[in-house]
């Protein structure tokens, strides 16, 4: 069920500046800022934790290498 909300002009430009495209949409825009609020889930903690732990390690690839590697 879709529902019409009222918000002020100011609301109003501050999501439209935070738009990707013009064509997206007001709730799009509310969604993308919900999403950057919520808490990350364990499981994406524990990634982003053996990443950083492998990158310390220096178990990481530059991008020149890579493509190095692939134009062989």
């Amino acid at each position: 069920m879709d529902t019409t909300i009222q918000v002020s002009k100011n609301l109003q430009k501050e999501l439209l500046k935070r738009k990707f495209f013009n064509k997206e949409t007001y709730e799009e825009v509310i969604w993308d800022l919900i999403e950057d609020n919520q808490e990350l889930s364990e499981q994406t903690k524990k990634e982003i934790a053996q990443s950083r732990a492998e990158y310390k390690a220096g178990k990481t690839h530059t991008l020149a290498k890579i493509k190095k590697e692939m134009a062989k």
